[in-house]
């Protein structure tokens, strides 16, 4: 999957979101199941409840309405007044009641055959319909000998009266009995109801648990994913983080991705990549930087050597200045003194001019004299030319030095 972390975030938190909202909606759905299954259960149980006690109720009325009447006959034929018609009248409609009574338990008990939650539930409602059928054709056997007594009481007939008399106590024995079964298998079957209730309860707190433990499959499988597209990449770039910050540029990092890993891992890579390239450059650079300390030092070496070596002519040049500058002053010593002794010669040259009169043989002799004299000044002069241009070199050499 391309997606970036952000989205599968927000993905797995939807998908818990929609599974808890999904979780809520099942778990009102089902408790609105086991309300609607108790109530009905309940409501269709309390219906045929009411049928069977209001049946037991008019079965008891019509027993005391058939002794009402043959009582006021037996009154009758004993010579005292008595009614009888409106006693008859309210038998045979109660009689109807209890025959519409019984039917619409039957219609009722195969009515919600069809809804009922369980086979048991079925097989009762069906043991219902049945026992009830069972009473109505036992009450119906009551009610037609009932009829025929009320028509012997009808004519006055004592001796018939007294003679369905007991045939009918015999016949309606089973039919009260009939509506106790009734009430029993009722009460048999609200029970089964109960049980039926609290079955859907508990398949519905089951599938509930159920669901709560897919949710929180569904929040581990959805933790586990993030840690896996998420935390264990991120714990993965952080060491080989530390790594690199350790100063271990060998390492790369898995591409697994285009999402912010991926790119992160990929921009690292890129950076590691550059930071071994500058390290390689810095290690030539660091290298030639050494090589040239070593020619620098050996130079300065070699230098050093040769400054020891011009100290060392310095020192003699100096020296031979020194020599330079003392025989320089003893020529000059003997310039000046040659030049008093050509001032004295030219005075005494003057002198002789004035005495060249007096003899020819003192001329010639200053003469020679003095030519020999400035042969010397010439020879002096050149050699002061030749110690000033030795002071000048040394000098060029001292400064350059």
């Amino acid at each position: 999957m391309n997606l970036s972390i952000g989205r599968r975030i927000l993905l797995g938190f939807f998908a818990v979101t929609v599974v808890i909202v999904a979780l809520g909606l099942y778990a009102l759905e089902q408790i609105g199941a086991v309300r609607d299954t108790t109530d009905a259960i309940v409501r269709r149980d309390m219906t045929v409840l009411r049928q069977i006690d209001d049946l037991g109720n008019e079965a008891r009325d019509l027993g005391l309405l058939r002794r009402t009447a043959v009582i006021a006959l037996l009154t009758q034929a004993q010579g005292r007044p008595a009614r009888t018609d409106d006693t008859v009248a309210a038998w045979r409609q109660t009689a109807t009641q209890i025959e519409n009574r019984l039917a619409t338990t039957i219609q009722l008990a195969t009515e919600y055959r069809a809804y009922s939650a369980t086979a048991e539930r079925v097989a009762s409602w069906d043991r219902i319909a049945a026992a009830t059928a069972d009473v109505q054709r036992a009450f119906r056997e009551v009610r037609s000998l009932g009829e025929a007594q009320f028509a012997a009481i009808a004519k006055q007939d004592v001796a018939a009266v007294d003679a369905r008399n007991d045939e009918i106590t015999r016949l309606q024995a089973p039919f009260l009995e009939g509506i106790k079964n009734l009430r029993t298998l009722l009460d048999g079957g609200m029970a089964l109801g109960q049980r039926a209730a609290q079955e859907v309860y508990d398949r519905s707190r089951l599938s509930i648990y159920l669901t709560l433990a897919a949710a929180v499959v569904l929040a581990i499988l959805v933790t586990w994913l993030i840690s896996r597209a998420v935390v264990r990449p991120l714990e993965t770039v952080m060491a080989f983080v530390e790594r690199v910050g350790g100063g271990d540029l060998s390492g790369q990092l898995a591409v697994g991705g285009r999402d912010e890993i991926g790119q992160l891992a990929s921009t690292l890579n890129t950076m590691v990549a550059g930071l071994s390239d500058l390290a390689r450059t810095n290690r030539a650079a660091t290298t030639d930087l050494n090589a040239a300390a070593a020619e620098i030092r050996a130079s300065a070496q070699e230098q050093a050597a040769s400054v020891e070596q011009q100290f060392a002519a310095v020192q003699e040049t100096a020296a031979t200045v020194d020599e330079i500058t003392h025989s320089g002053a003893q020529i000059s010593k003997r310039a000046t003194e040659v030049i008093t002794t050509a001032q004295a010669t030219a005075q005494t040259s003057r002198q002789g001019l004035r005495a060249v009169s007096d003899t020819a043989k003192a001329m010639d002799a200053i003469r020679e004299q003095a030519e020999a004299v400035a042969g010397n000044i010439v020879s002096l002069s050149e050699k002061t030319q030749t110690i000033g241009d030795i002071i000048e070199t040394v000098n060029d050499i001292s400064e350059r030095t």
